[in-house]
C-alpha cells in the first residue's frame, strides 16, 4: 500500500483533519463533539497520511505540551503500520522542537500498539470520553537513537 505520511497545518488541511476526526472519533466511537473540537488544533503540528491517489485516511497531532494525540486511521487501512509512521513523525517533530519527552493518552485497547514504540505506560487506567485510557510517555532521544543506528 502506497501511503504517503507528512506534516502539514490546520489551515491548509482542516477540512482533510476533521474529515477523519469524524468518521473515526465521533461517528465509530461516539466521541461528544464538543470534546473533539477542543481548541487546541490551530497550536499543534498535524500529521497526515495520504493514499498515492490523495485522499486523507489518517490523522495524528503534536500539541505545544508534548502531548501526541488525535491519531485515528480510517477503517480499511488498519493495521498496515501507517500508525506506527506517524506516531514516528510524530516524535522526530518534537525532537527536532527540542522536546525531551512525548506523552500521550492510549485507549486502552490500543496500549500494546504504544508500547511497541517504546512507550511506558504511566499510572491507572482512567476514562476519557467514556472510553478507558493510559497516560503512556517516552524519550524522545531514544527514537532518534534508533534511527541512526538503522542500517
Amino acid at each position: 500500500m502506497n501511503v504517503h505520511v507528512h506534516e502539514v497545518s490546520w489551515e491548509s488541511h482542516q477540512t482533510e483533519l476533521r474529515a477523519v476526526r469524524n468518521a473515526v472519533f465521533i461517528e465509530e466511537q461516539n466521541v461528544p463533539r464538543d470534546l473533539e473540537w477542543d481548541g487546541m488544533d490551530e497550536t499543534s503540528i498535524h500529521f497526515i497520511a495520504e493514499t498515492s491517489d490523495g485522499n486523507v485516511i489518517g490523522t495524528a497531532r503534536l500539541m505545544p505540551s508534548g502531548q501526541i494525540g488525535r491519531m485515528a486511521i480510517l477503517i480499511p487501512y488498519r493495521g498496515h503500520g501507517i500508525g506506527r509512521r506517524m506516531l514516528d513523525m510524530a516524535i522526530q517533530s518534537a525532537s527536532r522542537s527540542g522536546m525531551k519527552e512525548v506523552f500521550l493518552h492510549a485507549q486502552s485497547y490500543a496500549l500494546e500498539f504504544y508500547l511497541k514504540a517504546g512507550f511506558i505506560a504511566d499510572g491507572i487506567e482512567f476514562e476519557e470520553a467514556g472510553i478507558p485510557h493510559r497516560s503512556m510517555k517516552r524519550s524522545t532521544e531514544d527514537r532518534e537513537r534508533s534511527i541512526r543506528q538503522s542500517p
